[in-house]
Order: C-alpha cells, then sequence, then structure tokens
C-alpha cells in the first residue's frame, strides 16, 4: 500500500481558457485522486491534490504540460499533511 500524500500545487503559464481545470479533474478522476482545481485572479491555475504517493506524482507529471491547449511554464508544489477531508475532485 503507497502512502498517502497531499500536495498543492500552483500552474502557471497559459493555463486559462484551455480547459485545465475540465482536464485537470478528468485526469484527477483517473488517478483516483481527491482535491479541488480552481482559477486564480494572477492567471495561475490552484489545485490540491491528496491520494497515494504513486498516483499524486502522475498527476503532477501531467499537470506539466496540461491539456493540448495549454503552455506550461511552471508547477510551484508544496508538500501538506494529508488530511483526509475529500471526499471527491472538484472544479471551484
Amino acid at each position: 500500500m503507497s502512502k498517502k500524500v497531499r500536495v498543492h500545487a500552483i500552474i502557471s503559464g497559459r493555463v486559462q481558457g484551455v480547459f485545465f481545470r475540465m482536464e485537470t479533474k478528468r485526469a484527477a478522476d483517473n488517478c483516483e485522486i481527491l482535491g479541488w482545481v480552481r482559477n486564480r485572479i494572477d492567471g495561475t491555475v490552484e489545485a490540491v491534490f491528496e491520494g497515494n504517493e504513486k498516483n499524486v506524482n502522475s498527476i503532477l507529471e501531467w499537470c506539466k504540460n496540461g491539456p493540448r491547449l495549454a503552455d506550461v511554464k511552471k508547477v510551484d508544489i508544496e508538500l501538506e499533511d494529508c488530511k483526509g477531508d475529500y471526499y471527491d475532485f472538484e472544479i471551484r
């Protein structure tokens, strides 16, 4: 059994208006990731991913490219304590 982890990510680049949130939800659902994703006023996308370490690493790798129309410049991540307070993955 892989250990559970939680990561707070800020994705920068051309990440709004390119279906980034919708595709992130699809990828998170496929990876059995819990948490959320949202657009920020500064043009970045913010997300919290919680799940087993292998799956969280997989979605972070996906975020480095994002959907076809995105142009990701940077993914900043911060490890957080895994709290287990999410029941699904939602777009905020």
